[in-house]
């Protein structure tokens, strides 16, 4: 799947490390409390003369962010964008929704059924 040669990097943000604070709320909306922090590194960066990508990846993994940064960019080309879409994107959400499958028939074969029995009187 070659998509030509990458045109130079302008890096607006090197990837860089960081920690964001993670949020919940009470029962999925009530009131909303801090969870913890995880690690994310970020990157923005111009391909070429094409738009600005930005990436977020989870982790502390420089150069998934920037790949993510460099597709980002590549989607806003109007002349790149239905190829990513048919040849990157979609097989990548064909395999996710599989594995979510695989994972959810996994998580249903443990499912256990809870009932309560009534007290009457006697």
């Amino acid at each position: 799947m070659p998509f030509g040669d990458l045109p130079p990097l302008a890096h607006v943000r090197a990837p860089e490390p960081g920690m964001v604070m993670l949020r919940g709320r009470v029962g999925g909306t009530g009131d909303a409390f801090n969870l913890g922090e995880a690690s994310v590194t970020r990157c923005a960066l111009r391909v070429g003369a094409s738009a600005l990508g930005v990436g977020y990846a989870l982790g502390r993994d420089r150069r998934k962010a920037e790949l993510i940064a460099i597709f980002d960019a590549w989607l806003q080309d109007a002349g790149r964008h239905a190829r990513l879409q048919r040849e990157v994107v979609e097989p990548l959400a064909i395999q996710q929704a599989a594995q979510r499958s695989t994972a959810s028939q996994a998580a249903a074969t443990s499912k256990v059924e809870f009932f309560t029995f009534v007290r009457g009187e006697t």
